[in-house]
């Protein structure tokens, strides 16, 4: 490495959600990583909610990563909270058992995913959200 200072880039992003699926912001995020000029680093993803998640995974393997989970939580329990639906606790607990952050490596101003990977919030709700995720690209 150079002698160049280590700096932080910082910025959030609003997604939409469509209801419980997978939604991808790979390209979003890759976006925020070639304007900050970062070119070797770190880039760590926040989502600031409790009822969606945050998951890198194949876009074929979706289909099976969301049955398991609907077989593992189903919208169906015995749940104490129900205060904003059926689907509150399950969502919850969903969000729970998977990942509210992520880090990712950067290198040569590229998120290194994996040739097959991208990033999606999954949301656990039935109806549409409008969901934020913190993005902070730490690096030469």
């Amino acid at each position: 490495m150079t002698n160049a200072s280590i700096r932080l880039y910082q910025q959030a992003i609003q997604v939409l959600t469509t209801g419980k699926s997978l939604c991808q912001i790979t390209p979003q995020v890759q976006a925020i990583v070639t304007e900050s000029g970062i070119q070797a680093g770190l880039c760590t993803l926040f989502l600031r909610h409790t009822s969606a998640s945050l998951l890198i995974q194949e876009n074929d393997a979706r289909p099976d990563v969301e049955a398991f989970f609907a077989k593992l939580v189903p919208e169906t329990g015995q749940y104490l909270l129900a205060g904003e639906g059926l689907d509150d606790m399950p969502a919850h607990i969903r969000a729970a058992l998977t990942n509210t952050s992520e880090q990712i490596p950067v290198g040569e101003g590229l998120l290194l995913v994996g040739r097959l990977q991208d990033i999606y919030i999954w949301e656990h709700r039935q109806s549409g959200h409008s969901r934020e995720v913190i993005i902070n690209i730490l690096g030469y």
